[in-house]
């Protein structure tokens, strides 16, 4: 059997094992209690189960027990999803504090970097590299932290993080496979497989959400796979690739940090000014915004394959024209005007919300974040 055939069978091995996972995950998560109660920032109107991030974890480490050689990178990889799952099931369950959260994924990705997975370099346009020295583990840790919330943030609508994910692993393994890096990109492809599997139950409309246990595990994994496949290269574009797949959770993060700023809210506040609830208020469906939000995933993750294999002149060239059209499109759906907006969120007292069992949401349910 040759490797793409072997490939093949372990990625649908992957792709079932979540397909049958998944609702099993869905009645312990109602049992367990991790629901997630509408509010007035969400867009769901009913209590719906989280802990679907479990099914994907599960389906992802294990084919990385099975059939992956145990390196350095993926026994970091294990550890530090591992801790990050642990917190998100305990968020999903009970609701964790920012700072207790924020604290597990500095642990995760610590754990990552004692294995040695750091961005070593950044390379000059036109020749030559920076070694980045003593700053290489916290511009890695800041990195893998960063992804970790941006794909946490982003999913606020049915599907959104899942597909995003999946678009961005595929488009991570053609990268890696381009550069040579072939463990990586059966890594991304094996995580694509688990996604693609979650993805029946929680597209538009979903059964089950991921929950934390599920977003922070796809940022978390992602981040770590463009450290170790997409930042090696000499090429000066190798810096910029992680960023334009990741885009639209990155730069939704981003501004989100800076209109809290301004609006001297705490940056870890919610709201709903990211970019699918723009959408939502342009007159979108839930369903054509988040078709939306792939396609232009799907946009970002072929303008990546293609500056890959340009020269350097022409991916810089290339990369100005898509930043420039980028922002005239955001620019068009007034993304930059909301940064300005200042929104006062109804407390879930004031908006008179009631739980599944008719009775007032307390203050408790603000403080495990439902509110």
């Amino acid at each position: 059997m040759g490797k793409m055939e072997g490939l093949g069978i372990i990625l649908g091995a992957v792709f079932i094992a979540v397909l049958i996972l998944t609702p099993i995950v869905k009645k312990i998560a109602l049992i367990v209690g991790a629901v997630d109660r509408p509010d007035a920032r969400k867009v769901h109107n009913k209590v719906m189960p989280r802990l679907g991030g479990v099914a994907i974890y599960l389906g992802f480490i294990g084919a990385l027990l099975v059939f992956q050689p145990l390196g350095n990178f993926e026994k970091g990889l294990l550890v530090g999803s591992t801790i990050i799952v642990a917190a998100g099931i305990l968020d999903d369950i009970w609701g964790l504090p920012p700072k207790l959260k924020l604290t597990a994924q500095i642990a995760a990705a610590a754990v990552l970097v004692s294995f040695g997975i750091k961005v070593e370099f950044v390379t000059y346009p036109f020749g030559g590299i920076i070694p980045l020295g003593i700053f290489a583990v916290p511009i890695t840790i800041l990195w893998i932290i960063g992804v970790t919330n941006a794909l946490n943030l982003i999913d606020g609508l049915d599907g959104l993080a899942a597909g995003t994910s999946f678009i961005a692993a595929v488009t991570m393994a053609v990268v890696a496979w381009i550069e040579g890096q072939y463990a990586v990109a059966g890594l991304a492809l094996i995580l694509g497989a688990a996604v693609l599997g979650f993805l029946p139950y929680n597209f538009y409309p979903a059964k089950i959400f991921m929950g934390d246990s599920g977003s922070m595990f796809l940022g978390f994994t992602l981040g770590s796979l463009a450290v170790q496949g997409l930042t090696k290269g000499a090429a000066f574009i190798s810096v910029f690739i992680p960023i334009i797949i990741l885009g639209i959770p990155i730069f939704d993060t981003l501004f989100a940090v800076i209109r809290r700023y301004r609006n001297h809210r705490p940056i870890f506040e919610a709201d709903r000014e990211h970019f699918h609830h723009i959408l939502l208020d342009k007159g979108f469906s839930h369903r054509q915004a988040v078709l939306l939000i792939y396609g232009v995933n799907v946009f970002l993750g072929i303008s990546v394959i293609l500056l890959n294999v340009l020269s350097t002149e022409q991916s810089i060239v290339a990369l100005i024209v898509l930043i420039t059209a980028i922002s005239l499109g955001a620019g068009k759906l007034g993304f930059f005007s909301r940064i300005n907006k200042k929104q006062e969120l109804p407390s879930c007292e004031a908006a008179g919300l009631n739980n599944s069992h008719g009775q007032r949401i307390t203050a408790a349910d603000k403080n495990g974040g439902r509110c």
